[in-house]
Order: structure tokens, then sequence, then C-alpha cells
């Protein structure tokens, strides 16, 4: 442990002002964006059965369609791996420019490959396309978690996390009823025009903001943690330190359950119920909407037991365990479809309170790199961490497209288990946090 000098006090933006807030906000609309942009593939899912090059054979039934299946889980997993090398760099890339230029740049480049998606004719097409939005939508994490270090003090920065990736949740309430409106009039191709160009306007509104005109001064705990690496070359420091081990696991394991339910609801709801986009709207909305309140609450948590006098270890540790327990009912999804055939909602309340776990989940656990490393290490820490969750996701994926239609089981049981298995390893490689440590 080295001997820290003692903490000066920055001078920080008035905060009576509340631009804090306004920061916030723009970071939950751009994460909004993000979510619609990606999840405009999942809700034209079944529109694609009639486009001839993705392979949906008429003569046989949703459970036995190897070539669709094929095709589209490559589609997913070719976003999933460009995302996750995208992720490699972003950090990094984000750390360097700061976050104002690195986020316009990031929304600029998904905003036009999320565009590009209506010009494809072929699988391959779709494939491109999507790795392009990969290494697009890359950009916004690590952004978005080095703005709230730069605007939010330490007990505050779960909640706005939280707040802000509710925008993944919000996504669902928008996407699913303007992609429907949109693909009954102009096609599917209008889809992705639509959402790609909301980036492009939130682009603007970002440049427009005074952001380092304004932003707050270095936290205490910040300055204290700015010794982690001082000195120091970031990239060895970072891989010497048990904290990026310890996020990037948590990340691997957990991460690529968010990208099933993201994917694969509306088709699970196509096949097992008969749902399409239109009829499935409000299980949809339902989901997400019961993953906002969890995304608020679970990041509000942590803060609430440190200003009770709680350590930062034990308010971030309190609120991932509790998440982790509430993903546990997930594994009884294929029973509910069993004991209830012909009703969703039993399997949908269940999707629903293991969304909300996972957002509170992830407003924690993307807190934890802040209460670890220094802001200018943060997008770096992040954009790794999120790799890992990538490339799970990508692992994942060839798992749910070869046994999730036959084999349910198998995969929900292991949504179930993996947050209490990221926390064990988690804890077990990082047993306090808040608190620098000397990096060999």
């Amino acid at each position: 442990m080295p001997v820290l000098a003692r903490p000066i006090r920055i001078a920080e933006a008035p905060q009576s002002l509340n631009v804090r807030w306004f920061v916030c906000g723009l970071l939950f609309l751009a994460t909004t964006i993000n979510y619609m942009d990606r999840s405009v593939l999942s809700l034209i899912e079944p529109l694609l059965h009639a486009v001839p090059f993705m392979g949906w054979d008429g003569s046989k039934d949703a459970a036995h369609q190897s070539l669709f299946n094929n095709n589209y889980g490559n589609i997913v997993i070719c976003f999933q791996i460009a995302y996750g090398i995208g992720l490699l760099t972003a950090g990094r890339i984000i750390d360097k420019l700061g976050t104002r230029i690195g986020y316009a740049l990031a929304i600029l480049i998904w905003g036009l490959s999320s565009m590009a998606h209506a010009a494809v004719t072929s699988v391959a097409g779709f494939c491109i396309a999507r790795a392009l939005l990969g290494l697009g939508e890359s950009g916004n994490f690590p952004a978005a978690i080095k703005a709230t270090t730069e605007w939010f003090p330490t007990e505050e920065r779960a909640l706005a996390t939280g707040l802000f990736n509710s925008g993944s949740n919000a996504s669902a309430f928008v996407a699913p009823a303007l992609v429907a409106a949109v693909t009954m009039r102009y096609g599917w191709h209008a889809a992705f025009l639509t959402t790609g160009s909301m980036g492009l306007v939130w682009l603007a509104l970002w440049l427009l903001f005074p952001y380092n005109r304004l932003r707050r001064g270095s936290t205490i705990t910040q300055q204290n943690l700015a010794l982690v690496t001082e000195g120091r070359p970031l990239l060895s420091t970072l891989l010497h330190s048990r904290g990026l081990y310890a996020f990037s696991i948590a990340k691997g394991l957990t991460d690529p359950i968010w990208w099933f339910y993201l994917f694969y609801l509306p088709k699970f709801l196509n096949e097992n119920y008969g749902l399409n986009l239109a009829h499935a709207y409000w299980q949809i909305v339902a989901v997400y909407a019961v993953a906002s309140v969890g995304s608020i609450l679970g990041g509000g948590l942590s803060g609430w037991r440190m200003q009770r006098g709680h350590s930062v270890n034990n308010g971030r540790k309190f609120a991932l365990l509790l998440c982790a327990l509430c993903v546990l009912p997930i594994m009884l999804v294929p029973a509910m479809h069993t004991a209830f055939p012909h009703n969703a909602w039993p399997a949908v309340s269940l999707f629903a309170l293991a969304a909300a776990a996972h957002q509170g989940w992830s407003a924690n656990l993307f807190s934890t790199p802040t209460d670890i490393f220094p802001s200018t290490a943060v997008s770096t820490v992040v954009g790794i961490g999120g790799a890992a969750g990538a490339l799970g996701g990508a692992l994942f994926t060839a798992l749910v497209k070869t046994f999730f239609s036959l084999h349910p089981l198998l995969i929900f049981g292991l949504a179930a288990f993996a947050y209490i298995s990221a926390l064990a390893i988690f804890h077990l490689l990082v047993p306090r946090l808040g608190q620098p440590r000397t990096v060999h």
C-alpha cells in the first residue's frame, strides 16, 4: 500500500446548477439510441422469414429452421465479435481523445453503420453492416462511464450509471412501436434508416454542449486512486492489476445473458407463443419497464448504503449480491412454458425480474472501475471488460443458436447461475473496493 499524500480538493463546477444531471440525460439518450440501433435486427426477425437469402424453410416448423437459425446467429455473432474488438481499442482512444470528442466519434460511426443496413442484399452484407455497427457502438459505455467519473461523486456514480443505463430499457418502449409503424408502411429497410438518423441528431446536441468548460474537478477518491497508475505505463499497470481481471471476468460471465434477452426475447415469444412483433409489444415493454426500475433502484442501492455509513466495498457488493440472487428464478422459464403453454405472462414475468436484476447488477459493476482506477484509466478498463463481455456473448450465442429451441433448460440454467459465479470470482480477486493498491 503506497503512502498517500494529503489530498488537495480541486474546485468544482457549481453543483447547484445541476449540470451533471443534464449530462446524465444526454448519456441516457445516447444509450437509448445505442440499444435501438442494435435491437432493430431482433425486432424485424419475423419479417426476415420472408427474405429469400436468410434461408427460412416454409415446409418446416420454427424449431427446425437450422439454416435460418444459423444465418441469424452468425449475424448476431458478427456484431458481438466486432463489438468486442472495438472495445479493446475504444476505451484507450477515448481516454486519449477525451470524453467529448471520443463519444462524438463513436456515435457518428454507429449512426452511419446502422443506416447502412438498409442497403444489404445478402447474409454477408448483414454481417458486414453488423460488424461496423459493433465497432461504433463499442464506444458508448467506455465514454459514458468516463463521463460519470468526471461529473459525479463516488456515492452518486452507481445511481447515475443506473439512470443512463436505463436507456437500454427505454429503447424497448420506443423501438417496438416505432419499428412496427415504419416497417408496416415502408418495409424493414426503413427501420434502420430511422434509428440510425437519431444518432446523428444526438451528435449535434453533444457537440453544442460545452462539456469541458463546465465539467467538475476530480473527487478526493479519484485523486487518491491516481497514485495507482501515476508514473507507470498504463497498459502494463492494468495488466498486472487484479481489478482489471475481476471486472473483465464478471462482464464476460454476465453480459452474455443480457445479449441473450436482447436478441432472443422476441424470437422466444414468437416461437413459443405465436406472438409477432405487433402482438408481443406489451410483453416486451413490460420486461424492459421493470428492467428500468431495477436499473435505477439497483444503482441507487449502493449509494444509499454508503450514505448510511457503509464502505464503498460493502455498498457495491451488497447490491451485486442482491441482484445476483434475483436472477436465479430465470431457470424456471421452460417450466412456465410447459405449465402455461398459451399464456406468455408467467414466463415474461421471470424475464422481467431477471432483466431488472441484470440492470441493477450492471449499474454497480460498471461503477467498480471508478472505485479501483483513476478517471484517466476508466475508459480503458471498461473497454477491456466490455470486450470480455462481447466475447462471452459470442460464445453464449453459439450455444444458444444450437441448443435454445430444443434444450432451453440448459440455456436458462446457465443464465441463472452466471451472476453468483461472477460475484464469487470478483470478491476473491478484489476483497476490498475503494482502496488504492500497490501494483507490481
